[in-house]
């Protein structure tokens, strides 16, 4: 289990999280809802280990991570899907993907790959193509099926529906959801479109000037109209 205590990051005199509790379980996806600006970048940028909590702590498992380094935290079981589908162009989609697990031996790897493979078919079809030959749908298949292949715990999925079209996006988030449930992975989902986040999530936390404002069941917040014009949108 992934949580977060009191967790406080500043960028100069700017406070982007303020005392942020938060704990995503293991089974199932945990959405982190918000405008622009919320904080939600920040806080998957802290807990992959880019940025140093000015205080507070995260935990994994039970054990302090906060402060370590971003190889480190995905040795630990972390593993974050940042925005923009980070893929390396030149690279083939079978080459991506073994950069996820270089760490560990080759059947680690490969089973791994087998995962992926089940997960995203396309992938194992377009294995020997570059990445810049994919759609956006494919490289946001191929970013996520990079980071599973460090066979992480907790999954961070950073805005994964920029610039892609609706349908794919759910079709996207719903076969990691089922993913979740299936291997008793956990995912923080971070997204601006709440919509989509929480009808995938089992729990939904708003998000407003690196605050929770709240948080409970995505069905429960899903519906709580006077939260949804306040801070959401819609």
């Amino acid at each position: 289990m992934l949580e977060t205590v009191d967790l406080c990051v500043s960028f100069g005199a700017v406070k982007a999280l303020s005392g942020m509790n938060l704990t995503v379980p293991r089974g199932e996806v945990t959405a982190v809802i918000g405008a622009n600006g919320a904080g939600k970048s920040t806080l998957m940028r802290t807990l992959a280990g880019l940025v140093t909590p000015q205080s507070g702590q995260v935990l994994f498992d039970g054990k302090s991570i906060a402060g370590n380094k971003p190889e480190d935290i995905v040795r630990t079981g972390l593993a974050l899907v940042p925005e923009g589908r980070s893929t390396i162009p030149e690279l083939t989609v079978e080459e991506n993907l073994r950069l996820g697990g270089l760490w560990r031996d080759r059947s680690e790897r490969g089973a791994s790959k087998n995962l992926v493979f089940d997960l995203f078919p396309i992938l194992g079809e377009r294995a020997s193509m570059r990445a810049d030959t994919l759609s956006g749908g494919e490289r946001q298949q191929l970013a996520i099926g990079r980071a599973l292949m460090s066979d992480p715990k907790c999954l961070l999925l950073d805005e994964p529906s920029l610039g892609l079209a609706p349908l794919i996006v759910t079709q996207i988030l719903e076969l990691v959801s089922r993913l979740a449930k299936e291997t008793n992975l956990a995912v923080l989902l971070v997204e601006q479109n709440a919509v989509t986040a929480l009808r995938v999530a089992t729990t939904g936390v708003v998000l407003n000037l690196g605050e929770v404002v709240k948080s409970g069941s995505a069905y429960e917040i899903s519906s709580d109209e006077e939260l949804r014009h306040a801070y959401l949108g819609y």
